[in-house]
């Protein structure tokens, strides 16, 4: 059958509708009859779908009831929003870094994005720039305490597996890559003197180049920040990392060394403040 010998077929040229009448016997027979629904199909058709809309209706407007205003209940996930909120970054730096954030959760999380930053950066592979850091983000009390634990993480061992030389350097024609992004941040705890802040960080780690056995990749892991306030500032009491959460790879191509290389040189990082 064409689409044209069908009931009801719109012709999109005028509109028209064309009404097929019941094709005869083609062996001279009586037209065929359509079937007849009886009324009991038809109260058990009304019926099904006098129920549907009723609990259409009921399901949505289940949510908005008194009873659930009153119970005071929340089906939805509790977030923390890092919409920007219309604060102005902050205007300071401690050498490179930014500094004198507010004395507010806001101003916390905005600190720990920073320090993040920072902390897992390419500077922290010389150890003069490194303790200059430390010392710029680090609570006075902590100051000694957390450049030892950094030193060690900093070993020649490591620099040398990665693919550096002893003094952090990388070899010829090749750039070193340790860029942190924050792509969230939570307070878990906050008081005007103290807060735990959790940034959730993209990482991307390696030595771009063509003889490098250590080519630059993109991780996922969490920062936990414990913050203390000096009286002007959110300084680093202690930190604590852990893997994820990691979403799924997409399917972009993989760039070149030199075009990865190209691109940290070039493209800068940013102050985080929401």
């Amino acid at each position: 059958m064409s689409p044209g010998d069908e009931q009801g077929y719109d012709y999109p040229e005028t509109g028209h509708t064309r009404t097929r009448l019941p094709d005869p016997d083609p062996y001279g027979g009586a037209p065929r009859r359509p079937h007849r629904s009886s009324s009991r199909s038809l109260v058990t058709v009304v019926g099904v779908v006098v129920l549907l809309i009723a609990a259409i209706a009921f399901a949505n407007r289940g949510g908005d009831s008194p009873a659930d205003e009153a119970s005071g209940k929340d089906t939805k996930p509790q977030t923390s929003s890092t919409a920007p909120s219309g604060t102005h970054p902050v205007e300071t730096k401690t050498g490179t870094i930014p500094s004198g954030f507010a004395r507010t959760a806001q101003g916390a999380e905005s600190a720990a994005a920073n320090y993040a930053v920072v902390l897992w950066s390419d500077g922290m592979v010389d150890t003069a720039n490194r303790h200059s850091i430390i010392e710029a983000v680090a609570d006075p009390s902590t100051v000694s305490r957390l450049q030892s634990v950094f030193d060690a993480n900093y070993s020649a061992d490591f620099l040398k597996n990665i693919g550096l030389k002893a003094d952090g350097s990388a070899p010829k024609d090749a750039t070193f890559v340790d860029r942190t992004l924050p792509a969230g941040t939570k307070t878990t705890s906050y008081s005007s003197e103290a807060a735990t802040v959790e940034v959730w960080c993209n990482t991307l780690f390696g030595l771009a180049g063509e003889s490098s056995n250590n080519p630059v990749t993109s991780g996922w892991s969490t920062v936990t920040f414990k913050l203390n306030w000096d009286g002007s500032d959110w300084k680093v009491l202690d930190t604590s990392q852990k893997t994820g959460p990691t979403p799924i790879t997409g399917d972009n191509p993989v760039s070149s060394a030199d075009e990865i290389g190209k691109a940290v040189k070039e493209f800068g990082g940013f102050t985080y403040a929401r």
